[in-house]
């Protein structure tokens, strides 16, 4: 998980195992630009800006992408420990040209502006680490119902329909405590190599987010299953007794990290399936 440095090692070992190329993992991570994701099959025009949102702590800074007529369902977007960047602008506008209207955030905006991570996901975790450590889960959920306000005030937000939110790696937990923050509000949620979902505290994010009463998507690395085998089975246990509809599955052969197209342990088969189940949970769950 993010706190541990365990990029190296994992991408190390996927690669012996055939599963990431050091293409893959070696050609453009040193600017911090992704690799280009596979098309969107009939994607639909967008229109795509830097925003800045007004939250209780400060102005933050996102991108924010969107059909170009029409509304459409709104969907909040966590990147992981390296922020907002290339990758994560790609990934929004790739939601958006399947039909949703996407804010991805800069969470670390009380800091500095994006990019917050200088080489992006090649950039050291020490460097970037003070950054996530410096959240709490007071900001966690100031800044979901800011963001959720934010997009329900934007005309190409559907006010008819449920939203979604999804975070990768320590934007996992933020996920959850949105459904939590906005429970009326929210559709669906999706973590994606989220870290920390599963806590012994009574806030731990996947008691909070089982208050709520919204679908759910947990896509878990195979190595974090490793180091946490029972948070799935807590998870599955926990959402099933307050009947939540909730997808939980361990990516056999998923290194952490493995969705962002800049990552080093990128993969595109599983990323693409990962891809797939948030497609189908947000045609589902906000129709």
């Amino acid at each position: 998980m993010c706190d541990q440095d365990h990029f190296d090692d994992d991408r190390l070992a996927f690669e012996r195992n055939g599963l990431v190329t050091r293409r893959q993992f070696g050609v453009l991570l040193g600017a911090g630009v992704a690799m280009m994701l596979p098309e969107v099959v009939g994607a639909v025009s967008v229109t795509e800006s830097e925003v800045t949102i007004k939250t209780p702590d400060g102005m933050a800074d996102a991108y924010f992408v969107h059909p170009a007529s029409g509304t459409a369902p709104g969907v909040l977007i966590w990147p992981d420990i390296f922020g907002l960047r290339p990758a994560f602008r790609q990934m929004g506008k790739r939601l958006a040209e399947s039909g949703y209207a996407v804010v991805v955030v800069n969470p670390f905006y009380r800091m500095m502006k994006a990019p917050t991570a200088p080489k992006g996901a090649a950039t050291p975790i020490s460097e970037v680490m003070p950054h996530m450590q410096a959240l709490t889960e007071a900001t966690h959920m100031t800044d979901a119902k800011a963001f959720i306000a934010w997009l329900d005030q934007q005309k190409a937000v559907a006010k008819n329909r449920k939203m979604g939110a999804q975070g990768y790696c320590m934007g996992g937990p933020m996920a959850l405590r949105t459904a939590a923050a906005m429970p009326g509000r929210m559709g669906a949620v999706a973590s994606f190599h989220g870290g920390g979902l599963v806590t012994k505290d009574a806030n731990s994010p996947h008691l909070q987010a089982a208050q709520a009463k919204a679908h759910l998507l947990i896509a878990i690395a195979a190595n974090d299953d490793e180091r946490a085998p029972t948070d799935k089975t807590v998870m599955k246990e926990t959402f099933a007794k307050a009947g939540l509809a909730a997808e939980i599955e361990v990516y056999t052969g998923a290194a952490h990290g493995w969705c962002p197209p800049d990552s080093g342990v990128y993969s595109e088969p599983l990323a693409e399936k990962a891809w797939a189940r948030l497609l189908a949970l947000y045609g589902k769950a906000l129709a």
